[in-house]
This record gives structure tokens, sequence and C-alpha cells, in this order.
């Protein structure tokens, strides 16, 4: 369904350094800055950028949006978190564990990154 998603920085290296560590952690390489400065993960299934805004004007998180990465484990997913805490994120929601819903029990950590989008890994359990 999506080809990318793309969220804004305001400091693009501090970005960079905690997506290579957070998406290091899932098995991503690091991400390819290219001639504007933006910064790409490529996969066979999507790709996720960063970018400083078009516009000129500070990036901000949306409110109530979430992105959410796939993990294979829950050892991948906490491996996530830890490495998104020290590289500069900020924990959110509750802690790491399994939350039963409408789809059934779900393994989810949350952070905010560098630049307070929320983002998540999700394992299903």
């Amino acid at each position: 369904m999506f080809s990318h998603i793309m969220v804004g920085a305001n400091d693009i290296e501090a970005s960079k350094a905690f997506y290579d560590a957070t998406l290091g952690a899932l098995g991503y390489g690091p991400g390819v800055i290219d001639e504007k400065g933006r910064v790409f993960y490529m996969t066979d299934t999507g790709i996720f950028a960063l970018s400083q805004p078009i516009d000129g004007n500070p990036a901000g998180h949306g409110n109530g949006s979430t992105i959410g990465f796939a993990a294979a484990t829950t050892e991948a997913a906490d491996a996530w978190h830890a490495a998104g805490l020290a590289s500069g994120g900020v924990a959110c929601e509750e802690p790491p564990g399994v939350r039963e819903g409408g789809m059934g029990p779900l393994y989810l950590a949350y952070l905010r990154d560098p630049s307070g989008n929320k983002i998540c890994t999700l394992v299903r359990v």
C-alpha cells in the first residue's frame, strides 16, 4: 500500500544517528544521504526517509500520528527500543510489552525520535 514514508527532521545528523541505531537493531543498513541532504532507508518493500522541511519552517511531529516498524521477535523490538534510548530517543506510552486489542495480542515498543515523531515496533504474538 505504501511506497514510502518521509518524516521531518530538524537535525538530520542526530536523526540519522537515531534511525541508523534503531533500524540497525532490526537488521537494516545505515541510511544514505542524497545530494539534497535527505536520508533514505531503502528496502524491497518500501522506503523510510528523513528530510528538513522544504518550506524552511521547523519540523514538527503529527499529533496522533505513529509510524510502526515490523520486528521479527520481541527481542528485536527490545533491542530497537534500547538502541533508540541510547541514541537520543525518548520513551513514550507504556513500557515495551504485550497489549491486547481487537487485532489480537501485539508486542509493542514506543519512542519519540529526536524531532518528536512517535514511532513504534510491532510483533504479532
